[in-house]
């Protein structure tokens, strides 16, 4: 599974089945797809299903029709995440026994308390699950840089607090986090480059030092401006963002190229997708995407 370096481009779109696709969303998914494409790559998509109590039925589905809909066919099989929960267990037994994970008996109001930053409290308990109940198991920090470079916005640097701080990889509720099950599948399918959205900028470090644990070669990667409409307000689902199939396909996706600073033809409103994807592989440029974390758009929310 890990190889020492990467055979091929390989990028990835990672929706999560909340809800429908929307303008952020789209914005994601083209510049990850032109991004790997325009570099002759392979682009796949994985549905983040792990956290099942956010799963909306049927929104997987929707998702990948969507997808189609605006021309962005993926290579590969489609991966759920719900689906290898053996894989991520079998790496959590692992690093259980290398002494690399401790549980956590402190809850939410306590880290709030103390600013949002886990104080490593229970790493000297030694809490077992079922001796002393419910427990988050979380991962001693090791090599996380506090600087980093993205592939659009450049040098970026990360608080050292949050760089040092033991970070959950299973939940008190037994559901694996985030952090832990993206790098393990980032390292199956052989991603070479992440290219999403800056909400999760600052966790780049964490996942590149996973990468280093395991012994994987690290993606590059490159983080989008958040479409938001007003600061700090980002289009999301649980904000019940306006589903982009509401909007004519190549309205929408000529205005994600722009909001991603990439050119459109002079005649863009009488292309089709297929013609608009076409010219976007073309003319693809990774200096023209915009370096700040957010801009602010007035349609499609």
């Amino acid at each position: 599974m890990m190889t020492a370096e990467f055979s091929c481009i390989r990028g990835r779109f990672a929706p999560s089945p909340s809800g429908p696709l929307h303008f952020g969303s789209l914005v994601a998914a083209v510049g990850s797809y032109l991004h790997a494409k325009s570099q002759a790559g392979q682009w796949l998509v994985r549905i983040e299903d792990i956290d099942t109590p956010r799963t909306v039925p049927g929104a997987d589905s929707e998702i990948l029709r969507t997808l189609e809909q605006f021309g962005l066919h993926w290579d590969d099989s489609v991966v759920w995440q719900s689906q290898r929960l053996d894989l991520y267990q079998h790496y959590f037994e692992q690093f259980q026994r290398q002494q690399r994970l401790y549980g956590c008996q402190c809850n939410r109001a306590r880290i709030a308390g103390l600013g949002g930053v886990y104080d490593g409290n229970c790493q000297t308990l030694r809490l077992s699950s079922g001796l002393d109940g419910p427990l988050a198991w979380r991962l001693h920090a090791v090599d996380v840089a506090t600087e980093f470079t993205d592939l659009f916005a450049g040098a970026q640097q990360i608080p050292s607090a949050l760089a040092a701080e033991d970070y959950i990889i299973k939940r008190r509720d037994g559901l694996f986090a985030y952090q832990w099950v993206v790098v393990i599948d980032d390292i199956e399918q052989r991603i070479s480059e992440v290219i999403r959205g800056a909400d999760l900028l600052q966790m780049t470090p964490r996942q590149q030092a996973l990468c280093r644990a395991f012994g994987a070669p690290v993606p590059v990667y490159g983080h989008l401006p958040l479409a938001v409409t007003a600061p700090g307000h980002k289009l999301s689902k649980q904000n019940h963002a306006t589903d982009i199939r509401r909007f004519a396909p190549a309205q929408s996706l000529t205005a994600a190229l722009q909001f991603l600073g990439q050119p459109v033809p002079v005649d863009a409103t009488r292309l089709s997708v297929a013609e608009l994807l076409q010219f976007a592989l073309a003319h693809w440029q990774n200096g023209a995407v915009p370096r700040q974390g957010e801009i602010q758009i007035d349609s499609f929310n």
